[in-house]
């Protein structure tokens, strides 16, 4: 670094609350690592921020020497959000999380992940609708308009957003809200980190039992069936019921699961369940363990994409179950989400809240002579897929897939919108490595 950057440095060091780290310090390499083992990057600085403040001081400082800045929250963003030679704003450290039972709500820092904010609801008979993994990122989740485990009882996630504190590209303090810059609170709905960085959300919380959660296993013969039956269990059944059918790697073959939730008691879920258990089928696991099968393994290198569709006939499970027939490693999986319900009726509307059916192709691997098989893999399965997919995607779900698919994915009309909240908000689109939205 020059003297003026050295001289910037020092002070940073002097007024962070949080910890800084530079190439050669001690910890450096374990500060930049992320989750996934593909994204090896180099940021000149991390500054890993103890609170809001000291996220303005960072952003100031990126923006006096003129460094590109990353941000990084609390989760498992496919990208890893690291940046050579930039500054990264590392949240993990803002994973607060304050519970309001009276009011059904909860403060949560930018860094917080799902498992601390269902840890933290839980004793208060209070759940939230963010994410469907205990690493995933509240914030990325909520403001990328991201899916959770019950959607279809009570609206996806961004739908029970009543506030964000974020630091602007400027380094001034913004609160969104309904009432308090509207047009922004609104474009935090599916926008993502385009506007500022998020360093604390208010979330509405529900008076829910707890998830209940069965997941049936069979063999490759029965898989067809077990999907079809998935299909009208879930289409047939109540909001409260949701989950996923998961093709897993396995040995001779891969195996089927179909996991089923329900926003109630045990007693509902067996009853609503009874269809598939009465095929002829492997095992069946519940609660947690049920639940974990949609946990991607960690430590992995990892890609994965998704679309929407319309429905899910018969052509279209064939066309998938000829994928999980070639799960390219051990540890990749194959996801059907149904959507519907109270996704379909969300008070803030995303463009993919009237498709059906969401596939989501994920790919885990351990040896990087296995990036091309494993990249190809996920690439065909989106396109296998395309005859019944809408344009429409919650952008949580893909990675860096080019500008086309961030237009789509947002919808032109919405992306219009939200151009023109970030050329108010960030005129010099200094927050971009991430979905982008170019400000108008």
């Amino acid at each position: 670094m020059a003297s003026k950057a050295h001289t910037a440095l020092a002070a940073l060091r002097a007024e962070l609350a949080g910890e800084v780290f530079a190439p050669g310090d001690p910890g450096y390499d374990g500060a930049r690592a992320v989750p996934n083992a593909r994204t090896d990057r180099r940021p000149v600085v991390i500054a890993r921020c103890a609170h809001g403040t000291d996220v303005l001081r960072a952003v100031r400082f990126a923006r006096e020497l003129d460094l590109h800045i990353a941000v990084r929250g609390g989760g498992l963003g496919l990208a890893g959000t690291s940046v050579d030679g930039a500054l990264e704003v590392d949240l993990r450290r803002l994973h607060e999380v304050m519970v309001d039972p009276a009011a059904e709500a909860a403060r949560v820092g930018g860094g917080t992940t799902v498992g601390r904010l269902d840890r933290a609801t839980l004793p208060y008979g209070l759940a939230a609708t963010v994410g469907r993994a205990p690493g995933v990122g509240v914030a990325g989740c909520v403001l990328g308009g991201g899916t959770g485990p019950l959607d279809r009882a009570v609206g996806p996630a961004a739908d029970h957003l009543v506030g964000v504190e974020l630091v602007t590209a400027d380094a001034e303090r913004v609160h969104a809200s309904a009432d308090e810059n509207p047009e922004l609170f609104r474009a935090l709905h599916g926008g993502g980190g385009n506007f500022g960085v998020a360093t604390a959300l208010t979330l509405a919380l529900h008076e829910l039992p707890r998830l209940a959660a069965l997941a049936v296993l069979y063999r490759p013969e029965s898989g067809p069936a077990a999907v079809r039956a998935f299909r009208e269990v879930v289409g047939a059944g109540p909001d409260e019921a949701g989950g996923a059918v998961l093709y897993l790697s396995g040995r001779p073959a891969p195996r089927y699961a179909a996991l089923v939730t329900y926003a109630g008691g045990e007693a509902e879920l067996r009853a609503l369940a009874g269809p598939l258990t009465a095929l002829p089928h492997e095992a069946e696991v519940g609660g947690a363990r049920a639940l974990g099968l949609l946990y991607p393994p960690g430590g992995t290198r990892a890609h994965w994409s998704a679309r929407c569709l319309t429905g899910l006939p018969d052509a279209a499970v064939d066309a998938v179950r000829a994928l999980a027939a070639d799960l390219p490693t051990p540890g990749s999986r194959l996801v059907l989400l149904p959507l519907g319900g109270a996704v379909a009726a969300a008070g803030h509307p995303l463009p993919y809240q009237r498709a059906a059916w969401i596939v989501h192709p994920f790919a885990c691997w351990a040896d990087p002579a296995d990036d091309e098989r494993a990249l190809a893999w996920v690439r065909d399965a989106c396109a296998a897929v395309r005859p019944w997919s809408t344009d429409a995607v919650p952008l949580t779900l893909v990675g860096d897939e080019g500008p086309e698919r961030v237009r789509a994915g947002l919808g032109e009309g919405n992306l219009l919108r939200l151009e023109k909240v970030k050329r108010r908000y960030d005129p010099d689109n200094v927050f971009r490595f991430n979905h982008n939205i170019r400000p108008l």
